[in-house]
């Protein structure tokens, strides 16, 4: 009898086959929902840098350039016009306080000044005459008044005597009326040169105070006269080190010309340009450092010009303790001035990646040969260092290098 046989349904061809597509639409389905599909690149580790993201202390500070100058400088400009008529004194000489620098000429000056003191000198002599007028009249006033008192001295007591005889009918009436009338002439005589001599007394007291004082101040004119030819003369107004321009005998000298100037010697102060930008946040007291000879030295602003040129504005800064030696006046030094108080950041060192992106992202190392893009966000800035606001944690790795080469790839691999 025969024996229906029954056909399998699943035969191991068709298992492996549907096993296969099941696999492949897995396969599919993982990469299309969790596979990487950010844009790659390859590069070479020894040409990128690599920095690490640490805290540390931030000093925000401006890089400037400082012109050394001395600290101390005294101009000489001529006071008056003239020729050259003698150079005493070469550039570069130390000179001590009062030594001659050159000497000038000026006939005209001097003529004039001859003049004015002949002038002066008759004034104030006109001036002691009127003074010796007014004594004399003084003197002849209180002469006068001696002699009515001398008078009345003597017709005062006659008067009396005469009184009494004349009461008692011993003496005539007309001897007694004359002596009468010469005592009572001389008491108001004296009453009247008094009055007068009081009221004198007063105008001079005033006169002669007003001629003390005119010539009190043509003294001085006299004096100062004579001190005009003084000018001529150019002294150092101080001890220091004398520059001047190339100076020869004979040569014409205008008024108000500089001649040169006289530096205090072994004290330097820097003179420094700033950008106007940053004048809100420039005081005096503000530090700065800078290196020279592979040593720091350390300056402090002292003073801030009010004038703004260019754009820019001044400042002068003083070594704090010890002056660099060797230093000369003109040298350059570059300055790092500090701009506020330091404090502990997160701190990125700076890197030629911000010029690529702005500061808003960067690549941070994801193990050791990989590294991912990521935004974060930068504050302030100095010559070292950014600081980290967000983004960033302290141990990551950042390319701080160049991304020009990098393109729109979110990850680079690192060969």
């Amino acid at each position: 009898m025969d024996k229906k046989i029954v056909k399998k349904k699943w035969t191991l061809k068709r298992i492996a086959t549907y096993g296969g597509i099941s696999l492949f639409v897995i396969f599919v389905g993982y990469q299309l929902i969790f596979a990487d599909r950010r844009s790659r690149l390859k590069i070479e580790r020894d040409k990128i840098t690599i920095s690490n993201v640490a805290r540390g202390v931030f000093q925000e500070f401006i890089p400037q350039t400082g012109t050394v100058e001395p600290s101390r400088t005294a101009y000489l400009d001529a006071i008056e016009g003239g020729t050259i008529k003698r150079v005493v004194a070469e550039s570069g000489a130390m000179l001590k306080q009062g030594d001659i620098i050159l000497e000038l000429s000026n006939l005209n000056r001097e003529l004039t000044v001859l003049q004015q003191e002949a002038q002066l000198n008759q004034s104030i002599n006109e001036l002691r005459q009127t003074r010796l007028q007014i004594s004399q009249n003084d003197i002849q006033q209180r002469r006068t008044l001696a002699q009515i008192d001398q008078q009345l001295q003597i017709l005062g007591p006659q008067y009396n005597r005469e009184k009494q005889l004349f009461e008692k009918k011993l003496i005539s009436r007309q001897a007694f009326e004359k002596t009468e009338a010469d005592y009572k002439f001389n008491l108001e005589n004296r009453r009247i040169t008094y009055e007068v001599y009081r009221q004198d007394s007063v105008d001079r007291y005033r006169q002669i105070k007003d001629l003390n004082f005119s010539e009190g101040k043509m003294s001085q004119s006299l004096e100062s006269a004579g001190k005009i030819l003084d000018n001529l003369i150019i002294r150092a107004p101080m001890d220091g080190q004398l520059s001047r321009p190339q100076l020869d005998n004979g040569q014409n000298v205008n008024q108000g010309q500089r001649l040169g100037q006289v530096d205090i010697v072994g004290s330097y102060k820097v003179r420094v340009p700033i950008d106007e930008l940053y004048l809100p946040r420039i005081t005096t007291g503000l530090h700065a450092t800078t290196t020279f000879n592979n040593k720091d030295y350390e300056l402090e602003i002292t003073y801030i010009y009010p004038t703004i040129q260019n754009g820019r504005f001044e400042v002068d800064m003083l070594f704090v303790g010890e002056t660099p030696p060797g230093i000369r006046r003109g040298q350059s030094l570059r300055l790092r001035i500090e701009l506020g108080l330091s404090s502990e950041e997160l701190l990125l060192p700076v890197g030629g990646f911000y010029k690529d992106t702005g500061g808003n992202w960067v690549f941070v190392l994801d193990g050791d040969d990989k590294a991912v893009k990521r935004e974060i966000k930068l504050g302030r800035k100095n010559t070292e260092h950014f600081e980290v606001l967000e983004g960033l944690q302290p141990g990551d790795r950042v390319i701080t290098s160049s991304y020009e080469n990098f393109g729109d790839n979110e990850v680079l691999l690192l060969n």
